[in-house]
C-alpha cells in the first residue's frame, strides 16, 4: 500500500479519494491496523490524555445519528473534562464545528449555489441543536466556494452584509437550539463605500447579533490570492462574552500567527474558534500543531475547521509559485478538531466527508492550566514591549553581539 502513494517522480501522492491508505483519518487508520494496546499507547502520545486519561464520548441522541447515516456526513462526539474544584460548579459548555463541501459546481449560477450550501447544511445544524450544541461554528467563508484563487471579480457577489441572508438563516437555528452561531461570511460594509471584508458573525443563542470579528492576517502565499478582494480586518482582537462562555474568532491564516492567539488570550478568551479554508499540499502537516500549540500556549480551548472537497473553477488561473494554470486550489482536507489547554486533543473529522464535531468541554479547565503551568505570571510581557517598540521603528537595530575575532585576519 505504501509503494501505490509514490509517484515515479518520487513524490507521495494522494490517493484520488482523498482518503489516508483508504481510510478517512489518521485517527481510523492507526485504529484498524494496531492491535488495542498498541493502539492505546500511540493515541496517548499523538492526541494526549486530559485529566490523566483517554477522552470519552458524548452521547448523541438517535435522530442526530439519523441524519448523519441519511445525508452522510461523519459524526463525532467527545468529552474533555477538568479537575472537580471546592468552590467553582463545572463549567460544562458543548460545542459544535461543522465542515462540508460545497453542493453545486461553481459553474451554477451563484444564487443557486448558496442556497444549494443552505439546504445542504440544514440537516447537519439540525444534528447539532438536537445533539446540544451550545455555541455552533461553520468554516470560513461558508455560503460559497472558496473562490479567492481566481482572481475573479463576479465572486464579489457572494458579499452581503452582516445581517443578510445567511444571518438571517442561522439566527432561526439559533432560536430554536438557544444556541450561540459563529458565521464566517463575505462581508459588504454598506456604511463604508461597500468595501467587502472577510468576516465571522456572531449570533446570540437569543437570534441577536452581538458582533463580528473582522480576519486580521491575509494570505498572499500559493493560490491565496485573497487581497484581491478584501485586506486585513480593523476589529482587533474582540472577545465576545456569551450566554455559554468568553469566545473568539482566529479566522485561518490568522493561525500563522501566535502573536494573534496571544491577544485573543489577553483579552480573556476561553475558546477561540479557527474557521479555515486550506489545503493539503500547503499547510497539512502545520494543521494539527498550531492550533495544539495555541491551545497550550494561552490556556484556553481552540476549535479547528476546515472545509473538504475539490472546488474547480471555470476559467484557469495562476499563482506565484511558478506552477502552470490550473483550475483548482487542490484537496481542502477537513480534519477539523479540538484542542485543549491540557495538550489533548479530539481526533479529527474525515479528510474528505462533510462532518460534525460535537465536543464537550468544561471550562474550569483554562483556569487550572494557568495555575498549573504559571504561563502569563512568567510571561515577562515588559522585556517584549520594549522590543516591539523599538522594532516598528524605521531605524531599528537588532540586538545581535558578534564574535569580536569572526572577521579578523589569521596572521
Amino acid at each position: 500500500m505504501e509503494d501505490e502513494l509514490v509517484a515515479e517522480n518520487g513524490k507521495i501522492e494522494i490517493p484520488k479519494d482523498a482518503s489516508i491508505c483508504g481510510f478517512d483519518s489518521l485517527h481510523r487508520l492507526l485504529q484498524s491496523n494496531l492491535s488495542p494496546h498498541l493502539f492505546q499507547e500511540v493515541s496517548r502520545l499523538i492526541i494526549g490524555l486530559n485529566c490523566g486519561r483517554a477522552l470519552d464520548s458524548v452521547a448523541i441522541p438517535e435522530l442526530a445519528k439519523s441524519l448523519s447515516s441519511k445525508h452522510d456526513f461523519d459524526l463525532q462526539s467527545f468529552a474533555f473534562h477538568a479537575e472537580r474544584e471546592s468552590m467553582r460548579e463545572p463549567r460544562i459548555v458543548r460545542v459544535g464545528l461543522i465542515q462540508n463541501s460545497i453542493a453545486l459546481p461553481t459553474t451554477a449560477p451563484l444564487l443557486d449555489q448558496k442556497r444549494g450550501i443552505f439546504r445542504k447544511l440544514t440537516p447537519i445544524i439540525e444534528a447539532a441543536g438536537n445533539s446540544g450544541v451550545n455555541i455552533l461554528c461553520l468554516q470560513e467563508a461558508w455560503t460559497m466556494p472558496f473562490a479567492f484563487c481566481t482572481r475573479e471579480k463576479k465572486w464579489c457577489e457572494f458579499a452581503e452584509p452582516i445581517d443578510g441572508e445567511s444571518t438571517q438563516f442561522l439566527q432561526g437555528f439559533a432560536e430554536k437550539y438557544n444556541m450561540v452561531i459563529i458565521s464566517p461570511i463575505l462581508e459588504r460594509d454598506v456604511k463604508h463605500g461597500e468595501v467587502i471584508w472577510n468576516t465571522a458573525v456572531i449570533i446570540g443563542n437569543n437570534g441577536n447579533i452581538i458582533g463580528k470579528h473582522r480576519k486580521n492576517h491575509i494570505p498572499r502565499v500559493g493560490d491565496f490570492n485573497e487581497s484581491t478582494y478584501y485586506m486585513e480586518g480593523n476589529t482587533g482582537h474582540p472577545v465576545f462574552e456569551t450566554a455559554y462562555g468568553k469566545i473568539a474568532v482566529n479566522i485561518c491564516y490568522g493561525r500563522h500567527h501566535p502573536l494573534n492567539w496571544l491577544a485573543f488570550g489577553l483579552n480573556g478568551a476561553e475558546i477561540v474558534f479557527n474557521p479555515s479554508a486550506t489545503v493539503g499540499e500547503l499547510s497539512e502537516p502545520m494543521w494539527p500543531i498550531e492550533a495544539r500549540n495555541a491551545a497550550i500556549a494561552n490556556s484556553y480551548f481552540v476549535c479547528s475547521i476546515n472545509r473538504v472537497g475539490a472546488e474547480v473553477f471555470p476559467n484557469p488561473f495562476t499563482s506565484g509559485d511558478g506552477k502552470p494554470q490550473h483550475t483548482d486550489f487542490g484537496h481542502f482536507y477537513g480534519s477539523s478538531h479540538v484542542s485543549a489547554p491540557d495538550s489533548s486533543c479530539t481526533p479529527s473529522l474525515s479528510r474528505y466527508k462533510d462532518g460534525l464535531l460535537v465536543t464537550e468541554m468544561d471550562l474550569n479547565l483554562c483556569r487550572q492550566l494557568k495555575d498549573k503551568w504559571g504561563f502569563r505570571m512568567t510571561a515577562r510581557y515588559e522585556i517584549y514591549e520594549d522590543l516591539f517598540a523599538r522594532y516598528v521603528k524605521p531605524d531599528f537595530e537588532p540586538q545581535v553581539i558578534s564574535d569580536p575575532l569572526l572577521n579578523k585576519k589569521t596572521s
